[in-house]
This record gives structure tokens, C-alpha cells and sequence, in this order.
């Protein structure tokens, strides 16, 4: 299950890229119900994701990087690509924030995700205050959403 609260960024927080990121590169072989295919840095895998926006099933399926290369040229619509820089979050002592700055089609764009373990706790988040509008549950800025844009 993954429930997660989702932001947009007008101004990251000086020093964000001084933290760990990944690389990533994910493009959909279906946008309902959601399959998509991603690689992040040196590793390949198939997610199923159900309906929902706060919270939602999530299944991932290692793949292979033959398998990756194979099904990327079937995705429908563009081909997302973006750093995901991981920041802690203080006060937590366990949340960590998503912070995705897209390149690409989608330079300049910036979402932070907060992924929770209940979702109690997620309802009762405090963002920090450099965050900006809660996106969460318009969809709008779903990677899904996106990928279907003219």
C-alpha cells in the first residue's frame, strides 16, 4: 500500500541537490489502471498501481534491463524523466521527502512526495514551509497525468 501526500515546489530549499538522488526514466504502458515501467539509476521494474490518490495498492515487478528497454518503446505519451533528491525530514525522525525535479519535456517543474506507513499520519502532516500548493488529491500532477499531456 502506499500512501503518500504530494506538493508542488516554487522554490526548493537551498542546498537540495548536496543530497542523495536518483536518476529516473519511466514512461506508461497504461494509464487506467496504471502500469508503468521505470528505471532508477541501475535497476528495472514493472509497477502495477490501483486507483486513488492519497492511498493506493502498489506492486512492483523486477525487470530486467533487456525487459526495461523492450517495454519503454511501448509506452504511451512522453517518456518522464527527473532527479528524485531524498531529504530527510527533520522532526520526524522517520519521513523522508521526494523531492522530484523534472527534466526534459517537464524542466522546471518540482514535486515533493511524502510517503507515510498509516494514513492517519499522513492526514495529520505538517508540511515544512517551503512547500508549496498540496496537490494531493487534484491529480493534476500525477507522473500518469503527465505522461498523457499535448
Amino acid at each position: 500500500m502506499e500512501i503518500e501526500r504530494k506538493y508542488l515546489i516554487t522554490q526548493p530549499p537551498a542546498g537540495y541537490s548536496s543530497h542523495p538522488y536518483h536518476f529516473i526514466e519511466q514512461g506508461y504502458l497504461s494509464t487506467e489502471p496504471v502500469v508503468r515501467v521505470r528505471r532508477e539509476d541501475d535497476v528495472f521494474y514493472l509497477t502495477y498501481k490501483s486507483k486513488g490518490l492519497l492511498e493506493r495498492e502498489e506492486y512492483n515487478l523486477p525487470l530486467t534491463r533487456e525487459s526495461y528497454e523492450h517495454l519503454i518503446k511501448k509506452a504511451d505519451g512522453h517518456i518522464l524523466t527527473k532527479r528524485r533528491y531524498l531529504i530527510p525530514l527533520e522532526d520526524s525522525g522517520h519521513l523522508t521527502i521526494e523531492l522530484d525535479v523534472f527534466e526534459g519535456r517537464f524542466k522546471g517543474l518540482v514535486l515533493a512526495e511524502v510517503e507515510f506507513p498509516e494514513r492517519e499520519e499522513a492526514e495529520r502532516f505538517i508540511p515544512p514551509s517551503w512547500f508549496g500548493e498540496d496537490v494531493t488529491f487534484s491529480g493534476d500532477y500525477q507522473n500518469s497525468r503527465l505522461s498523457r499531456l499535448p
